[in-house]
């Protein structure tokens, strides 16, 4: 089962996957606090190369199919050109309305 953008919890988290899944780099980056920080099963990567990769030029888009921890724990099946799709687990960790480090992975 889907859980619509719109009735994901943590009102940062939906903000970045409605973001991703517009395609809207300028509205994702809106999102982020300065020196943000993010990993990738398990290593950290830097953050704008990853971004631009792995979602913005690969058009990549999330599905929501649970949430936890207030809605700053998804899993999402997450596609992109580059990848196809995957099962994938996304954890926020989120300040003032702004996303200070982002971890994802295969779920």
């Amino acid at each position: 089962m889907t859980i619509s953008v719109a009735k994901l919890t943590d009102p940062t988290v939906r903000a970045v996957v409605a973001a991703i899944n517009a395609n809207d780099r300028e509205a994702f980056d809106s999102l982020l606090a300065p020196g943000a920080t993010m990993a990738d099963d398990g290593s950290d990567r830097d953050l704008d190369d990853w971004v631009e990769r792995e979602i913005f030029a690969a058009r990549g888009h999330m599905e929501v199919q649970s949430e936890g921890d207030g809605g700053r724990a998804l899993v999402a099946n997450f596609r992109n050109e580059v990848w196809g799709e995957m099962r994938t687990a996304w954890r926020f960790q989120v300040d003032g309305g702004k996303v200070t480090r982002f971890e994802t992975g295969q779920a």
